[in-house]
Order: C-alpha cells, then sequence, then structure tokens
C-alpha cells in the first residue's frame, strides 16, 4: 500500500470481514479488535481511525494530547454555523465521542504492548476540575446529551408495511416491530432461531456476543413462513433466514447496505420522513411498556445489560408517566383534604 491512511476491506476464507489501513501497528490493531468484536464495531474502529489519521497527519506512535484537542476542534466545524436541533455545530456529540473511544481504545492497545514509544494514552478521560470531597472530578471532554428516541405512530408503521414490496422485508420489518430486534440481530438470525412451535426467537448474535429468547407475534410468523415457502432460494448456500433475493449475489446473505436500502426505498414511497430500524426497534419497546409490559420484562425483551437503558422507555410512555402523575396528585389531594378537615375538627 502506497499511502496511509487508506482504508481497504477484504474478506478472510471463512467470509469475515478485514480492514487495513496502512500501517503495520494500527493493522494488527484492527486484526485484534476483529478478533474479540463484533463485525459492526470492527468497521465502527477502521472507519473513527482512518477519520483521526486522515485529519492529524502525523505518524501513529507520535501522536500527542494536542493533536486529540485539534481532532476534536475539527470534527465540531464552524461555530459560525449551528445546528437548530441541538445548537451543536459540526458532527454529533455521541459521533464524536464514538470516535474519542476508538482512538483511545488504539491507544490502550500500543501501551499494553509495549513494544512501541508510546508510554500513556494521549486521549485523557477528561478535563479535571475542582476538588470536592477530597476526591478531583473530571468533565467528559464531549457531552453526549441524553436524548429521546423517536418512535412511530401506528400509521406510520402500517404505512411503512404497505410499502414493502416482499414478505422477505416484511418479515424483516416486523421482526423489529414487533420483536424489538436490532438489525444486526435480524441479519443474524438462522434457520434453526426461528421457534416455531415455541413462537420465539433465539438471538445468537445480540449485541455484546449476549443470546436471549424473545417471544414474538404470529404476524412475523405468517410473514417469515410466506417468505421461506415462497421466495427464499432452495439451493441458498447459507442458513441464515434472510437473503439477497436478485442479482448476482442471489442465495447470499443480505448486508447491513442492502437493509438499509430496503428501509430508505420503502420510506419513501410510503412518503415518510424518518424510519429506520432502529426507531423501528424503540417503538415495539415503548408500546410494549405502554401497554403494561413490566420494566425487567422490556430489558429482557431488549437484550439491554443494564437497567439503565431501559429506563429510556418510562420517559417515552406518555400515558404510564400521566396515570402515575394523577395518581400521586389524587393521593395528595386527599392528603391535603384531610388535613383541613382535621384543623376545622380542632378548630371547632
Amino acid at each position: 500500500m502506497s499511502s496511509f491512511p487508506v482504508l481497504v476491506r477484504s474478506a478472510s476464507p471463512s467470509g469475515e470481514a478485514r480492514y487495513v489501513l496502512g500501517d503495520p501497528v494500527v493493522d494488527r490493531y484492527l486484526e485484534f479488535v476483529g478478533g474479540r468484536c463484533r463485525a459492526n464495531t470492527l468497521r465502527a474502529v477502521a472507519h473513527d481511525l482512518k477519520t483521526f489519521f486522515a485529519v492529524i497527519d502525523r505518524s501513529p506512535v507520535e501522536m500527542t494530547t494536542a493533536d486529540v484537542f485539534e481532532f476534536l476542534a475539527h470534527q465540531r466545524g464552524d461555530r459560525a454555523v449551528i445546528r437548530i436541533a441541538d445548537r451543536e455545530s459540526g458532527l454529533s456529540a455521541r459521533t464524536i465521542a464514538r470516535r474519542l473511544s476508538s482512538i483511545s481504545g488504539f491507544y490502550a492497545y500500543l501501551v499494553a504492548r509495549g513494544d512501541t514509544p508510546v508510554r500513556s494514552n494521549p486521549v485523557p478521560r477528561g478535563l479535571p476540575t475542582r476538588r470536592r470531597q477530597g476526591r478531583r472530578q473530571q468533565v467528559p471532554l464531549v457531552r453526549v446529551p441524553r436524548t429521546l428516541p423517536k418512535v412511530l405512530s401506528p400509521v406510520d408503521v402500517n404505512a411503512l408495511l404497505g410499502a414493502l414490496r416482499c414478505h422477505r422485508d416484511r418479515a424483516m420489518v416486523l421482526a423489529m416491530v414487533l420483536g424489538g430486534l436490532r438489525r444486526c440481530e435480524v441479519l443474524g438470525l438462522r434457520l434453526a432461531d426461528v421457534q416455531v412451535p415455541q413462537r420465539s426467537l433465539f438471538i445468537a448474535e445480540g449485541k455484546g456476543g449476549h443470546h436471549r429468547v424473545v417471544p414474538i407475534s404470529n404476524m412475523f410468523f405468517i410473514a417469515v413462513g410466506d417468505y421461506l415457502r415462497q421466495e427464499r432460494p432452495a439451493n441458498a448456500p447459507t442458513d441464515r433466514v434472510f437473503v439477497t433475493l436478485k442479482g448476482p449475489t442471489r442465495g447470499q446473505s443480505l448486508s447491513v447496505d442492502g437493509v438499509d436500502a430496503i428501509m430508505r426505498g420503502a420510506r419513501d414511497r410510503a412518503g415518510l420522513q424518518r424510519a429506520t430500524c432502529h426507531q423501528l426497534r424503540h417503538t415495539c419497546l415503548t408500546r410494549l411498556r405502554e401497554a403494561g409490559m413490566e420494566l425487567e420484562a422490556v430489558q429482557a425483551q431488549a437484550g439491554h445489560v443494564s437497567i439503565e437503558s431501559t429506563r429510556i422507555y418510562l420517559h417515552l410512555s406518555d400515558d404510564w408517566l400521566a396515570s402515575e402523575y394523577h395518581r400521586a396528585a389524587k393521593a395528595i389531594d386527599t392528603d391535603h383534604a384531610a388535613e383541613l378537615l382535621a384543623m376545622q375538627t380542632i378548630n371547632q
């Protein structure tokens, strides 16, 4: 390879994605990430490192903390032009924070190796502030706002389903909007994972490599059954449930880009401004919570390791919040009325 960084993607004999940027140390790190993380994580790290080294033209082993701050300023963009939605400029805080995490992971790897000039991680954990109770506090380099995910209305979901062109696409969308599956979990489903008698799905490729079994509505099994009988090639060389139906890759596993293209086309035909795979998942989990599903059950359905990740659906569930407020307000009013009655009795 003649220059660095140039991102090149290839595939191993087993079909796993590989990425190189053209620097021996960086490429070894990407190989390390590929051996312990999922394909989506590897792809994100590779793109993040490419972006960093394209902005900061310096050898990877010569980076300083000042270079990290220069990169941060570059990602922030021109502060004279800001977005109305979040009052920020440049890339979103979430994207910048993820890129800093990828860079920090790379330099933590170099420090652990100990065979390069890098002796400390140039990406600081945060900015120190004044001491509080004898301990020095830190603020993050990038403040990521806790925003509420957007959900689709029943009308929008029906419009999206009506704009899909085949049983395969309908089954994939129903897996997300009825089962709360992530996009990668839908693509990771194998034929043996579809447990028809139990009306459930075995998720072997959940986030973080965690397994779980989730129930799902019979509407999904009707759609996936029609797809398997009428559309999926009988001689497909993979046991993945969802495969490409046309073209030179017919019968091969459907890709992330393929799903995104399907969603984009259906969204345009339905006249919707927003309808992503993750919004379908959020819609499912929000509706389950609004219907009275216990938070711990929503956590299990979603595959969240921490209950804190699930608590956001308390805030999304307007009906639940309103009912809890009115219940508490009624109790307060009752107590207040009892106090007034008691005071009147004493004064008589």
